[in-house]
């Protein structure tokens, strides 16, 4: 079992996400108002809240959102799941879909601190059925 540290979202790609603390997640799209919605595989991102840690021990000054994750989870280590593994959070089921991506050129974080976890601790998933997450909430692999 996980707990939803941080939930956030950008309305313009490219920039860093807020923590909005809670949001809309539409079936087949992804978080309400997210530029990163739609119809495709990568609907939703998600960071484990102990990589971030890791990360922030070594000196990195990063709020949740920074590196464009949708949730912070703690609990599980994702990179590790197979693809296709489900989650449920309340009513939310999401199925990852792809583990790590491509960083994007001028990545702040990567010129700040000579790396960024998201390529490769960064997950994707879609979402089977929509409902809402709060910070706090349980999140169960399913």
């Amino acid at each position: 079992m996980g707990i939803v540290k941080a939930v956030c979202i950008s309305e313009k790609k490219g920039t860093q996400k807020q923590n909005v603390k809670t949001v809309q997640v539409l079936e087949d799209f992804g978080f309400e108002k997210d530029a990163h919605a739609g119809k495709w595989h990568r609907q939703v991102s998600l960071l484990s809240y102990e990589k971030i840690e890791e990360f922030r021990r070594k000196g990195a000054e990063v709020e949740f959102g920074a590196f464009g994750e949708n949730l912070v989870v703690s609990g599980y280590d994702f990179k590790t799941l197979p693809i296709g593994t489900k989650f449920q959070c309340n009513d939310v089921v999401l199925e990852l879909t792809q583990i790590g991506k491509e960083c994007h050129h001028g990545c702040q974080i990567f010129q700040t601190m000579g790396d960024c976890i998201m390529p490769r601790e960064g997950v994707f998933c879609k979402v089977l059925h929509g409902g809402t997450i709060t910070e706090g909430d349980l999140f169960f692999i399913i």
